[in-house]
């Protein structure tokens, strides 16, 4: 009878085979758990947002600080209305008294190509202002826009009608004018003088106590659009047909000059201004003539033109223009913005294109 035998391995062998086992089942245990998904813990109650602190400030802005229109300089401004004054220029009149401290002074040309001058005071009122003289057609279009009073020795009928048609209060020497009187020491018609805080006391209640700006000014001298942007320039020269006004820059001030010599008033003090607008306008033949038969012109004021800018020692060209006799004059530079002037007096030169020439240089 055959024997069967059973064949068993030795311990040490399958021992090494559980070990292998278990190193696999340990290995699929650390994938399985290397495979789940991260626990997501959830917060218990929503995110809240919460504001910032908002601390409004509840001062209120400083108020600016007043200026003068006429010149846009800070001061105690007083409510009057602005005073226009005509002033004669020819050598007879020379020198004449007060216009220093005006705040704008403007030159027009009358019969023969000589020249007249308009000056307007409001932030200041000199003691003594003269000589004075008779009224143009073109006086209504220049005062008007400041809504004042216009004082003058006498003129044409239909000139000082037309002023006062222009809406213009008019006050004048001839008729008995307050505050204006003859002097002594100047031979007719160059010895009419005012004490303009007398002239000025005859306003009626329609005049402007605040009169609007005249021109755009700059916050500074050195914002001025001229001052900013122009072109360097020491002298200016307008030539009327019968009259040469120059303007030289001295490092701070333009300086007036007529006919070649300093234009001083009776304190010996240089006429200065801080802006010269040199505006070429068209005349025409009222048709009148003067006491010799002189015809007498018209500076047309309601129009628009060339105009050339001084301030600061440099220049810039531009037009003008003006819409209506009450409206301001508009300075407009080449690139279409308004022409900005330095706080401080202002000159015009109104310049005829025909027969009259200017030069800067």
């Amino acid at each position: 009878m055959a024997t069967s035998r059973t064949r068993t391995r030795p311990a040490s062998t399958r021992q090494r085979g559980l070990a292998v086992v278990a190193t696999l089942l340990a290995a699929g245990l650390a994938l399985t758990a290397c495979s789940k998904e991260p626990e997501v813990i959830q917060p218990t109650d929503p995110p809240v947002t919460v504001d910032p602190e908002v601390q409004v400030d509840k001062t209120a802005a400083p108020e600016a600080a007043p200026v003068w229109p006429l010149t846009g300089l800070p001061g105690d401004v007083v409510e009057r209305p602005v005073l226009a004054v005509k002033v004669e220029t020819t050598r007879p009149a020379r020198p004449q008294a007060g216009i220093n401290v005006a705040d704008v002074l403007w030159e027009e040309m009358i019969e023969g190509g000589e020249t007249r001058l308009l000056a307007m005071f409001h932030s200041s009122l000199p003691e003594q202002v003269g000589p004075i003289r008779s009224v143009r057609p073109m006086d209504g279009g220049i005062v008007g826009p400041t809504g004042g009073l216009l004082a003058f020795s006498g003129g044409q009928p239909q000139f000082i009608q037309q002023v006062i048609d222009d809406g213009v209060q008019v006050t004048i020497g001839d008729q008995g004018g307050p505050g204006m009187y003859r002097v002594d020491f100047r031979r007719t018609p160059y010895n009419l003088y005012g004490n303009p805080a007398e002239m000025i006391t005859v306003a009626d209640g329609n005049r402007n106590l605040t009169p609007p700006a005249p021109f755009t000014f700059a916050a500074t001298p050195a914002a001025a659009t001229a001052a900013a942007n122009g072109t360097e320039a020491t002298e200016i020269v307008a030539k009327f047909p019968a009259q040469k006004s120059s303007w030289n820059w001295d490092g701070s001030r333009w300086l007036r000059s007529m006919s070649d010599a300093p234009h001083t008033v009776d304190t010996g003090e240089q006429i200065a201004a801080d802006n010269v607008v040199v505006l070429r306008v068209n005349i025409r033949d009222t048709g009148a003539k003067d006491p010799i038969g002189t015809a007498v012109y018209e500076t047309i004021m309601v129009d628009s033109g060339e105009a050339l800018v001084a301030t600061g020692g440099r220049t810039v060209s531009g037009t003008w223009s003006k819409a209506g006799i009450s409206d301001p004059i508009v300075l407009t530079g080449a690139d279409g913005q308004v022409i900005t002037l330095a706080p401080g007096q202002t000159f015009i030169e109104l310049l005829p294109y025909d027969s009259s020439s200017l030069t800067v240089s």
